[in-house]
């Protein structure tokens, strides 16, 4: 049964779906912090978080038990990702939930910026009538700028529209195509837009590329009077370039949902005219917050009953149907990288999969990660999955690369997986899928073969000469390991050949040492693989 801990306080809606699910229990701790949260944390399989817990390094550092974290919002500043998925720990966020809330506060923003709502109600409460002091502007036939053009700044740029608006955006993944659908004038570079704009707002996550994105230096460039908007993440503007920017009288006006150090009452910013503040109510609804409640808890829930990982900010996404059409594959790759682990992994530097016919057209950014794996199960002491096993395979420095055919081979659908020692050796093992979970090895170095991949291989090279097969069965038979399936393979009649052999048991060192004697013989390795059927945990659904 999956344990869940609820970090930060969530809507009731979340709670309740918890409640009603088989096979999950929940406990609500939150206020967490330092050793108290660590030592809670491996008591659960899962977690689910807000902004009010930080989930870094030191309290994730050791975790074996957790496998997932969902984040109730967008932000995931306050995990430690390269921790989490150094662990094999999933970390989901719920991207959609507050997309309207957060459109909405901007807009907001906006108006109560433009017509100088809060200004002119606070001399209101101060007893003054002025009209004349608060002259506001209209949006319409006003040039917004939209920096980040994702779910939020489209919807942003719908309303702003719907304000007779023009729009100016950049984004780096929003094709000319797409902004000209959209009623946006799409820009190469955010300084390009920066002279045309009457107003700005960022809808980005915070990034070194984004942090600081408009400083002194943009703002030289944008015409007097414009108007900052801020509902995304603190730092993207420069909150001192700002400050100099209202003094100098070259900005119109600043509106924040957001800071650099948060809670914040201190800043500069506070008390300046043309300024408003709100201290992070992007996402401060009652229907957001349900929303996203409910999103978490459902990541979770299929993640653990499912095995779907859906908006993970640290892995591909995996939706059961796809899991489903490609579960058989990762088997594959892991068993393939279990069985390079154990036959020549001595000192690798580099690994090359290449995949063929059907299997090209899946995703095989997944396939690799399972490749990964099975290749460094054996070595590590932390526990390996699809999650970290490409990282911490690059970060022994061994070289990762894929390629992918569509002309498929022998077979409709194959992996191949080079492995290159630093000495130069390359080690090749390829295989194929039999029905929809039925792994099977099809060549192992120069040698096309047909072996089954589960349970004890012995794997041994020798001569081709008549005899060696019904030798090595004599051998195992005197010393009662018995022969499930067997295997051959061979480059020319009278060559070099290789045999695999599936044993019901491991065979002992006595038997071994007969095997590798015989002098046509010239190596023996034993293999273990799990048994048929058997998936790894992070597999299993």
């Amino acid at each position: 049964m999956a344990r869940i801990i609820i970090l930060d306080p969530i809507a009731q809606e979340g709670l309740d779906m918890l409640a009603r699910t088989r096979g999950i229990e929940h406990e609500v701790r939150t206020g967490l912090k330092g050793e108290a949260l660590k030592k809670a944390l491996v008591e659960f399989d899962g977690a689910i978080c807000r902004s009010g817990v930080t989930l870094g390094g030191d309290v994730l550092e050791g975790n074996r038990r957790l496998r997932a974290i969902a984040r109730a919002g967008v932000g995931t500043d306050n995990i430690d990702k390269e921790a989490a998925t150094r662990l094999g720990i999933v970390v989901m966020n719920t991207p959609t939930g507050n997309t309207l809330s957060t459109a909405e506060h901007t807009f907001t923003l906006m108006l109560a910026l433009s017509r100088r709502v809060a200004e002119a109600y606070g001399a209101l409460l101060k007893g003054k009538w002025d009209r004349k002091t608060y002259m506001g502007t209209q949006l319409a036939d006003k040039t917004l700028g939209i920096v980040g053009l994702g779910r939020i700044g489209q919807e942003v740029a719908k309303r702003a529209q719907a304000f007779q608006m023009r729009v100016f955006g950049y984004d780096p993944f929003l094709s000319a195509e797409q902004a000209a659908k959209l009623g946006i004038t799409r820009v190469e570079k955010v300084r390009d837009m920066l002279p045309h704009v009457d107003y700005l707002t960022v809808h980005t996550p915070l990034t070194p590329e984004t942090t600081n994105l408009i400083d002194a230096e943009a703002i030289k460039l944008m015409k007097p009077g414009v108007r900052l908007i801020n509902a995304a993440r603190g730092g993207i503007y420069n909150e001192a370039a700002l400050v100099e920017g209202l003094k100098s009288g070259k900005l119109g006006g600043v509106a924040l949902d957001v800071f650099v150090e948060e809670p914040n009452t201190t800043s500069p910013l506070l008390g300046m005219p043309n300024v408003l503040c709100t201290p992070h109510l992007g996402a401060s609804t009652e229907e957001a917050q349900t929303q996203v409640a409910v999103e978490a808890v459902e990541l979770l829930i299929n993640y653990f009953t499912k095995g779907e990982v859906r908006h993970a900010v640290n892995m591909a996404a995996i939706d059961p149907k796809t899991l489903e059409a490609i579960r058989g594959y990762l088997d594959l790759a892991y068993r393939l990288g279990l069985l390079m682990s154990q036959w020549h992994l001595e000192g690798a530097s580099a690994c090359h999969l290449i995949y063929r016919g059907e299997l090209a057209k899946k995703n095989t950014r997944l396939v690799t990660a399972a490749f990964c794996a099975g290749l460094l199960e054996r070595a590590l002491e932390e526990d390996v999955n699809i999650v970290n096993a490409e990282l911490l395979l690059r970060e022994r420095g061994i070289q990762l690369t894929e390629e992918s055919r569509s002309e498929p081979g022998a077979f409709s659908s194959s992996m191949s997986a080079e492995v290159t020692s630093g000495q130069g050796g390359k080690f090749v093992a390829s295989g194929t899928l039999f029905g929809n979970d039925m792994p099977r090895l099809i060549r192992l170095g120069d040698f096309r073969l047909e072996a089954y991949l589960d349970g004890n291989l012995l794997v041994f090279t020798h001569n081709d000469v008549p005899g060696i097969i019904g030798t090595v069965g004599t051998i195992f038979g005197n010393h009662r390991v018995n022969i499930a399936q067997m295997s051959v393979g061979r480059t020319a009649p009278g060559g070099a050949a290789i045999g695999v052999l599936n044993l019901d048991a491991l065979p002992p060192p006595a038997a071994l040492a007969e095997v590798s004697s015989h002098p046509h013989i010239s190596s023996v390795r034993v293999i273990e693989l799990p048994i048929a059927g058997l998936l790894p945990t992070w597999l299993q659904a």
